[in-house]
């Protein structure tokens, strides 16, 4: 065994910038020196001989002059010593002088400081000799009868280990320790003897936890977490035990400790699939969220909730806990509440729709009257898409829900307000039923609207909606009310030269005259320094709109008006009224074009614009049949078409996801008998807890890839050459938000290598932990160093550095070997994601950073090099099936994905295929990538080029 491979459990970290001490130096300092100069010098030898030096000759001398001391310092010192120093000479046999440490540590286990008889039983949990453990076998028994239970804890821990190495020198160790722990009353030391029961003798547990199963719940926590623990492996083993034990888990679940409920609740759902537990378990799992003031905690328990919601046998069960779940809505944070909605609306039915419609509407209601916290709009969002959900789901719902939500369409809240109106299209279009209280809810709440798409939205809306005469009549009224005095250049000049109402009048202080923009005088009073904004504020909605340079609502308008004065004709049959009402109509267009073309709006209107107003002028002085059925019918058949192909989407995706939980058997599947299986191909019931443990060390057992690239082999990086004296390389481990490097040192001289280091420096959000330990490396001999790097964000990061060492007996100068850089690919953080439309427009618009990739390659199907795209960059394509399919030369698709550190990172990629250039012509086009910051985008833009490269011409 080379001195890399030998079993180390105590890493003590090395200060690299002094020269190593000689060995005659250390003995002086051993045997002369005074207290503080012997634990110097010891802590130097301990250094020495984790970095590959013997030392041999001080053996004797710590022996002599360290051993006997009664220090408590030098006392833990030597246990650290006394676990790395060789015991065995080359053959393997104990050396003479252990006998004398032997005796030694028998006197420690029998001194009256309880500190020092602890620290010894818990040093001896680390030998490996038994020769050395024989003769202390009676003293480390005695210990059990301590009157302090800081030792008789250890002393159980130390009988475990020795028994579980050499079983011989303690062969009645359950025995003892089941009497021990009858008589025991200390919490921790029953929990370690209770635990070494469980993994040395189950049914000695068994029988002990049998005879106090009634008192489970007066135990102190920690031993109702390891009983936890043996019900679930015994019933994991041996399924006809769970009617014996499963009282128990339930009393669990009334336990004082939260981590003893969690657990009891995660092991009798595993134990038991009838409603009654599946009900106690998920109480449980609620009272815990929202007893609990960690965050994070409420999350993991959330988690469980929704693993239990995805089984379809218990979905209905939970489905009668949907109010109790929403007292999490208590909460302030607002991840928690996402995830809450989210459950309640997968467990919502017809039997709890109205109980649920009614906390949510309360919810809306409270948010109304809670500005201050800054999460208070986004929380307000989430509610109205669940309650849209809800009342998509359930048509009876809406008549409830619209007027509440209505409210928030003058919300200054744009994104709910927009959440809010997207609603209100969908239902009314839908719910024929609805449309009158919708547009009168509508036209109540019209002037209130502060946003300019919101307007816009409500617009369209009562356009197309308003079908009766009073209705229409309506509508013009609230837009002549919006807009405020007709014709508008004119009376703005007006108010601009001071011609004032006299309500608008203010007191006159001395005047001074002034020129106006058209020439003329016009008088201002000394008061009227504060009148424009006062003014601004007073302008009805839709004239600040237009004022402010947005004519594009003035174009939303112009398409209003056409169809209600279309409408209007056709339902009223005097040619007075029809005249009157489509002159008034186009008056109003008129006047947004002139004032358009003046120089009173911040900004001129646009082409696009004019064209639009002008083109419903013309529609309304012809009035043709065609663009009566244009205007009339066909906007609303094509809302229909998109809410139809919107609403196929979502059942075909929920269709996609009853289909993963359903376990579909096919006829001829075999049929497993539990009682049949054998244990090791009982691999539907995987044991939690090892499971648990697995993942926490990083080791998941995840199935390799059948491609070969895809196994562990891709990720070894060669760093020297195969000439180098010293051959180095590593395998790269991503592990969450840590990098393992697993490097692989060959020695491939004939020479020793002394302080042999592995120098690491990092470049990008990167940071190393721990600088790896030197080591000696024999001739020929190997050795594995491993290195862990911290990662803070998703960048590009490059891990480089050297080899350094000595030659033993040479006088030169340290050699370096200096390694190859390694990449570390990113793209382990990144993870497809989804989002809304309206969600990816707003970050686009939002984010800085932008790339712009060519594409070159030589693939020739559009479809195809998407698929590639998404594959080689983890990105989810956000636009939808539907409109991707069939064929016209181009195409145009969002892609979207998020780090694991909660980075964005967009994409738009515009391709096409030159239809001139043949049908083997390659695509062509542009990826545009987008982020909050560099450091996504980045990695995005150079994964792509890495990724075009096999495809490049």
């Amino acid at each position: 065994m080379t001195a890399a491979e030998n079993v180390c459990y105590t890493l003590i970290n090395v200060p690299m910038d002094s020269e190593p001490p000689s060995e005659i130096s250390l003995k002086n300092d051993l045997e002369k020196g005074d207290v503080k100069s012997k634990t110097e010098a010891l802590k130097k030898v301990i250094i020495m001989i984790l970095n590959g030096e013997k030392l041999p000759g001080l053996l004797m001398t710590i022996i002599r002059f360290v051993l006997p001391l009664q220090d408590h310092t030098i006392k833990k010192l030597l246990l650290v010593f006394w676990e790395i120093v060789p015991k065995t000479t080359p053959d393997g046999r104990l050396l003479h002088e252990m006998i004398l440490v032997c005796d030694a540590y028998r006197k420690d286990l029998q001194h009256p400081n309880e500190f020092i008889r602890g620290s010894t039983l818990r040093f001896l949990c680390k030998l490996k000799e038994a020769e050395l453990l024989e003769p202390l076998m009676p003293a480390i028994r005695a210990c059990l009868e301590h009157r302090h239970s800081y030792v008789r804890r250890n002393a159980v821990l130390a009988i475990y280990t020795i028994y579980r190495n050499f079983e011989h020198l303690i062969p009645d160790a359950p025995e003892l320790i089941h009497d021990f722990l009858v008589n025991e009353k200390d919490a921790s030391c029953k929990r370690n003897a209770f635990m070494m029961l469980i993994h040395a003798d189950q049914d000695r547990a068994l029988d002990y936890l049998s005879t106090c199963i009634d008192q489970v719940q007066t135990f102190g926590d920690i031993l109702q977490l390891v009983i936890v623990e043996l019900i679930y492996k015994v019933c994991h083993a041996n399924p006809s035990e769970r009617a014996r034990f499963i009282r128990c888990i339930y009393n669990l679940l009334q336990s004082s400790s939260p981590a003893v409920k969690y657990e009891a609740a995660g092991t009798l759902v595993t134990l038991s699939s009838a409603p009654t537990a599946i009900k106690a378990a998920a109480q449980c799992y609620i009272d815990l969220i929202i007893k609990e003031s960690d965050n994070n905690v409420k999350l993991i328990v959330l988690d469980r909730l929704v693993e239990l919601k995805e089984h379809p046998a218990h979905e209905r069960v939970l489905q009668d806990l949907v109010m109790d779940i929403l007292r999490v809505l208590s909460t302030p944070d607002l991840e928690v509440r996402k995830k809450t909605l989210q459950l309640a609306l997968d467990l919502v039915s017809s039997r709890n729709v109205e109980e649920l419609v009614i906390v949510l509407k309360k919810e809306v209601i409270k948010t109304n009257n809670v500005s201050e916290h800054e999460d208070t709009d986004k929380y307000r969002q989430l509610l109205v898409r669940t309650l849209h959900s809800c009342s998509v789901r359930f048509p009876d719902m809406a008549a409830n829900v619209i007027p509440v939500l209505m409210e928030f369409l003058s919300d200054s809240n744009e994104a709910a307000a927009a959440d809010v109106l997207e609603f209100v299209r969908e239902a009314i279009q839908r719910f024929d039923n609805l449309r009158m209280l919708i547009v009168e809810k509508m036209l109540e709440v019209f002037h209130a609207i502060k946003s300019v798409k919101i307007y816009r939205g409500a617009l369209w809306i009562l356009g197309e909606y308003c079908s009766t005469k009073e209705d229409i009549q309506s509508v013009m009224t609230e837009v002549r009310r919006s807009l405020g005095e007709i014709p508008i250049v004119e009376s703005e000049i007006k108010k601009e030269a001071g011609e004032l109402k006299p309500e608008e009048e203010v007191t006159v202080g001395p005047v001074q005259k002034l020129v106006t923009e058209m020439g003329t005088y016009a008088t201002q009073s000394a008061l009227s320094s504060s009148r424009p904004a006062k003014k601004e504020e007073d302008r009805p909605p839709l004239r600040g709109f237009l004022l402010d340079g947005d004519f594009f609502v003035a174009a939303s308008l112009a398409t209003t008006l056409t169809k209600i004065a279309l409408r209007y004709v056709a339902l009223v049959q005097e040619k007075k009224k029809q005249n009157s009402f489509v002159a008034e109509a186009m008056l109003l267009m008129a006047t947004i074009l002139h004032l358009g073309k003046s120089s009173l709006p911040k900004k001129p209107i646009t082409d696009d614009d004019v064209d639009r107003i002008s083109l419903c002028l013309k529609v309304l002085s012809e009035c043709s049949p065609l663009m009566n059925d244009i205007f009339n019918k066909e906007c609303r058949q094509s809302l229909s078409h998109m809410l139809s192909a919107k609403l196929e989407e979502e059942k075909l995706s929920q269709k996609k996801e009853s289909e993963k939980r359903n376990v579909t058997v096919q006829p001829d599947d075999p049929i497993s008998f539990m009682q049949l299986t054998a244990k090791n191909e009982m691999n539907c019931k995987e044991d939690q807890f090892q499971l648990s443990l697995l993942a926490a060390m990083g080791n998941t057992q995840r199935k390799e890839a059948a491609d070969p690239l895809a196994s562990k082999l891709n990720k070894v990086t060669q760093l020297t050459g195969f000439s180098d004296p010293v051959y180095a390389e590593a395998y790269v481990h991503v592990n969450q938000y840590d990098i393992v490097l697993d490097v692989l040192v060959v020695n491939q001289t004939s020479d020793t290598l002394q302080n042999c280091t592995l120098e690491l420096a990092t470049l990008g959000d990167l940071k190393l932990v721990e600088k790896p330990s030197p080591l000696t490396l024999a001739p020929h001999d190997f050795a594995n160093i491993k290195a862990n790097v911290k990662v803070a964000s998703t960048e590009n990061g490059i891990i480089f550095g050297n080899i350094v060492y000595d030659v033993s007996g040479a006088a030169s100068d340290r050699n370096c070997v200096v390694l190859s850089d390694i990449h570390i690919d990113i793209m382990d953080y990144i993870q497809p994601a989804t989002c809304t439309d309206a969600e990816f427009r707003q970050m686009w618009a939002e984010f800085e950073w932008e790339n712009k990739v060519t594409v070159n390659t030589n693939m020739i199907d559009l479809n195809d090099y998407l698929q590639h795209i998404l594959k080689s960059t983890n990105m989810k394509c956000l636009t939808p099936e539907k409109a991707l399919s069939g064929y016209c030369g181009f195409m145009a698709a969002n892609l979207y994905a998020r780090s694991i550190f909660g980075e964005d990172a967009l994409a738009n990629v515009s391709i096409e295929k030159p239809i001139h250039q043949g049908p083997d012509a390659a695509v062509t086009g542009h990826i545009r990538i987008r982020a909050k910051s560099q450091k996504p985008d980045h990695t995005s833009k150079e994964t792509g080029k890495a990724k075009h490269k096999p495809h490049l011409r």
